[in-house]
């Protein structure tokens, strides 16, 4: 068996693929010559990999590459050479005209190259071909003419680890420079551009400082530099998606506002159906009125009475006569003095504030009454020793009369004995009070500071609560209950406090628990709020400003928002429906008056002019001005009563009273 000798141990193997062809039969001269060196014999370990470049042919090609083997996998061996085997790239696929290294082959060493260790990424037919290394660096290849051709085998190329994947979670969290996840201290913190782009601290540093004067962002190109940059002090930093959050906020703001609109024409809708409705009462009264007058004269008779034009409206909404006519004044203090008005059905009489008329013997402030039945002042009750700023009476008809000075007491007053029975020291100047129309045991009182004490008249103690005012703490200007009704629009039943901050809803949710509801009103101007309670609609007043020169009465519907969360109430609110202009003067906090007009054509508002002495009545569905009546002095407070089947409307002016009569 012929053996393969190397030149020296120390030669390289080369693998550049390139080898110069010899002829198999080399003269025996050489043949010597190789083996007279006596160079040590390559161990049997030695393998290479080779492919047939052709049939028949006697000569083999090496594989590109050439990779170390050791026999121990923890470590090189110590003697002896290393194994090798050579291999050709995956991708490379080897041609027949492509140079390569000429090895020869012998069938007796075959054995021993199965013993040598062989990968099993890819098992290969074992060869043991001797390399035969002279001079030069050609090696001779022997032929085995009796072996068949060798097919090539394809080889599987090796599996590249993939890229780091980031997940769409993890996209926020990271650097989109080193793509390295950001923190929350150190040098790689989490930092911020003026653009809002997000980075690490020191791969941004880095970027502007290499880029100099033309630094950008490195995601939306706008100029930055180095003290653009700010540190974001942020343990963890997620931006919630909330665009739908805010599509279904601009929806529902867009709901709201439609049912407000909606709500609005309601109201309007109502009041003119009501003043229809009023209108076609009348029509089918006078109607029956002519049937009565026709019966008695006959199929023949042609003498057919009419009622006269003077009854007659000239149009929908102004008629041709006046509605009120003046029916007499009262004098009431002959010092002025006067302020607020009331009137006790009980006694068929009004009461007026004023002053003592004899001060140096009572001194102090007191009422009035005037009696219906001869028009005449009778009596002055002293009750508190400083100004009153609000009257009322219960709906028990028992003569008992509430009231409210700037001495901090209200005080509890019977007509029939004209005197007090109950006082109740508030601690601040009163300035308004009322009744609970749902339960008579309770009083209001609305303090200088915008608080509103609620009282028991079975406990005369002290209150037994105190609503405390939410915005500005004003002055209480006027107190008025709303009781529960069956109403569809707005059911629920509580106090409306009006002070020039704005106005409030106290609805009452049990006995002795209010929930507060702030009322959509101008801030600033609000001088007095009146209730119509069965029409369910407020008289809100506001004094002249600087947008507005005249005073306004602007009447408002009350509604109710329907329950949107089962676990939130309801919320209460108004709505404007009708704005009165009156005069380009407001000296006084003139009380006006909202009321049903005594024909049924629908609710009438009432409001007094300083400007020209003189009182306005309008018709609150169209806000047509339909009488002026004048007063002669400056009116502070209008009620409205009705006696006898008569109705009468009375106007407070400092010092009389004037009475006009519906016709």
């Amino acid at each position: 068996m012929e053996s393969m000798e190397i030149d020296t141990p120390e030669e390289i193997i080369s693998d550049s693929g390139s080898s110069t062809e010899v002829d198999e039969d080399d003269d025996s001269d050489e043949r010597a010559l190789a083996a007279s060196r006596q160079q040590p014999r390559l161990p049997a370990t030695w393998a290479f990999s080779h492919r047939r470049t052709g049939r028949g042919a006697s000569r083999r090609r090496l594989r590109q590459g050439l990779r170390v083997h050791y026999s121990s996998q923890t470590a090189s061996p110590s003697r002896g050479f290393p194994d090798f085997r050579l291999r050709a790239p995956a991708a490379t696929v080897v041609d027949s005209q492509s140079s390569s290294t000429e090895v020869s082959e012998s069938e007796e060493e075959r054995p021993a190259m199965q013993a040598a260790p062989v990968e099993t990424v890819e098992p290969e037919p074992p060869m043991n071909p001797h390399l035969n290394n002279a001079n030069d660096t050609h090696v001779q290849e022997g032929t085995d003419s009796n072996r068949s051709a060798e097919q090539p085998r394809s080889i599987q190329p090796p599996v590249l680890p993939h890229p780091p994947s980031y997940s769409e979670e993890g996209e926020g969290d990271t650097c989109s420079i080193c793509f390295e996840a950001w923190t929350a201290a150190g040098d790689h913190r989490i930092a911020a551009l003026r653009c809002g782009h997000l980075f690490g601290f020191t791969c941004i540093q880095r970027w502007l400082t290499a880029q100099r004067s033309a630094a950008k962002c490195p995601q939306c190109n706008k100029k930055a530099k180095r003290s653009d940059i700010l540190l974001l002090y942020a343990p963890k930093l997620r931006a919630m998606d909330n665009s739908e959050h805010e599509s279904l906020k601009k929806s529902l703001e867009e709901e709201q506002s439609l049912r407000r609109k909606a709500e609005l024409e309601s109201a309007q809708y109502k009041l003119k159906l009501q003043v229809v409705s009023n209108k076609y009462g009348q029509a089918q009264q006078e109607l029956q009125e002519l049937r009565a007058q026709m019966a008695p004269a006959g199929r023949g008779s042609a003498a057919v009475s009419y009622p006269s034009s003077s009854s007659l409206h000239c149009g929908p909404d102004r008629p041709k006569v006046p509605l009120y006519s003046f029916f007499d004044a009262v004098l009431v203090s002959q010092n002025g003095g006067c302020r607020v008005l009331s009137y006790c059905e009980a006694l068929s009489g009004l009461l007026a504030s004023q002053p003592s008329p004899h001060a140096a013997l009572v001194p102090g402030w007191g009422v009035k009454k005037v009696s219906l039945a001869n028009l005449k002042s009778s009596q002055y009750i002293p009750i508190h020793s400083n100004q009153i700023r609000g009257l009322c009476f219960s709906r028990k008809n028992d003569s008992l009369l509430l009231s409210a000075a700037q001495d901090c007491t209200i005080k509890l007053t019977s007509l029939l004995t004209s005197t007090v029975v109950q006082t109740y020291n508030a601690g601040k100047p009163v300035w308004s009070c009322c009744w609970c129309l749902d339960n008579t045991n309770y009083i209001y009182a609305g303090l200088s500071n915008g608080s509103v004490l609620v009282y028991d008249i079975r406990d005369t103690s002290m209150h037994v609560q105190e609503l405390e005012p939410l915005r500005s703490r004003t002055p209480v200007a006027s107190l008025c209950y709303i009781p529960k009704a069956a109403s569809s629009s707005f059911p629920c039943g509580g106090l409306i406090a009006g002070s020039p901050g704005g106005g409030c809803f106290w609805e009452q949710v049990g006995e002795s628990t209010y929930k507060p509801h702030m009322l959509p009103l101008e801030p600033g101007g609000c001088t007095d709020i009146q209730v119509d309670t069965e029409s369910r609609h407020c008289l809100v007043t506001y004094r002249p400003g600087r947008f507005n020169p005249t005073l306004r009465c602007v009447l408002m519907a009350l509604t109710r928002a329907p329950q949107e969360d089962l676990n939130q109430p309801p919320s209460c609110s108004c709505s404007p429906v009708q704005t009165f202009s009156a005069g380009t003067s407001c000296k006084f906090l003139t009380k006006n008056a909202i009321f049903n007009s005594p024909d049924g054509g629908g609710a009438l508002v009432c409001a007094g002019d300083e400007a020209s002495n003189s009182m306005m009545v309008w018709e609150a569905a169209s806000g047509t001005l339909l009488q002026k009546l004048s007063a002669d002095l400056p009116v502070l407070d209008i009620t409205p009563f009705q006696v006898n089947g008569e109705h009468f409307l009375v106007a407070l002016t400092e010092k009389m009273m004037k009475l006009y009569k519906w016709k």
